[in-house]
């Protein structure tokens, strides 16, 4: 193969892989469609054409059958004034006229075939460009269909489950991190120093309240002498425990001193 004739084959098949990427069926069809639409006023027109043809033809054949019909009389009335000449003269027409006549009616009768014969093809051509533009409108929704159809194929192709999954399991390992920093925060909060100042003061004005209650007490003479023994024992525990809440208390100063020079 010479190196002009694999140079145009080449070009040919590059030339239809382009145009096959290209083209597209929806508008090919309906180009068609409209391509055979506009083709039937030219075939009306051309039928039309040939049937006025039959209708002039059959006009002169009319005119013709008239003309010989004339002329026979003519001649006969020639014939009985005994003019022979004119009687001649006449029948060279009438010959004329009768040979005409019968090429017309030739003529008449292929003009009727060629105007069946073009009616029958302009209904050919429509019934065919019916069911033409049915199969093309059918053609082009199978082509929609088709077209979204890959596009949901493209999405799917997109849409990847074990992706979404992992994303899930990142946000839900996140989220797990940060409510357990967040109950970290709060427990810390509440064993805080301040915290534990705060119960610390709870408790010793709690002893007070007691210790201030013992003394009503006392003075109402509410309380016999054991009860006040023993009252003087919680009141001795209580000074005791508020000893141990002012060493607690010291304690708790001095670790928050320590934590704020760190």
């Amino acid at each position: 193969m010479g190196l002009w004739a694999r140079l145009t084959r080449v070009f040919r098949a590059s030339t239809g892989a382009a145009l096959d990427r290209i083209e597209n069926p929806e508008l090919v069809l309906q180009q068609t469609i409209r391509d055979m639409r506009d083709r039937v006023p030219e075939l009306n027109n051309s039928v039309a054409q040939v049937m006025a043809t039959e209708r002039l033809l059959a006009r002169n054949k009319e005119n013709l059958a008239k003309q010989v019909v004339d002329l026979d009389s003519k001649i006969k009335a020639s014939v009985k004034m005994g003019r022979d000449d004119i009687a001649t003269a006449y029948i060279g027409q009438l010959q004329q006229a009768q040979l005409d006549l019968e090429r017309t009616g030739g003529q008449l009768e292929h003009a009727e075939l060629a105007s069946k014969q073009a009616l029958k093809a302009r209904d050919n051509y429509v019934l065919n460009m019916k069911k033409r533009t049915a199969e093309a409108m059918q053609l082009i929704s199978a082509s929609k269909q088709a077209k979204l159809q890959e596009q949901l194929a493209q999405t799917m192709e997109t849409f990847n489950i074990g992706d979404d999954a992992s994303t899930f399991q990142e946000m839900r390992e996140k989220i797990d991190r940060r409510v357990a920093a967040a109950e970290a925060k709060l427990q810390l909060g509440s064993s805080s120093v301040d915290a534990q100042m705060q119960d610390i003061e709870r408790e010793a004005m709690d002893i007070q309240l007691q210790d201030k209650l013992l003394e009503y007490k006392q003075q109402m003479g509410l309380l016999g002498s054991g009860n006040a023994g023993g009252a003087s024992k919680q009141i001795a525990a209580g000074s005791e425990a508020k000893a141990d809440d002012g060493d607690v208390l010291d304690q708790v100063i001095e670790t928050e001193a320590s934590e704020a020079n760190h």
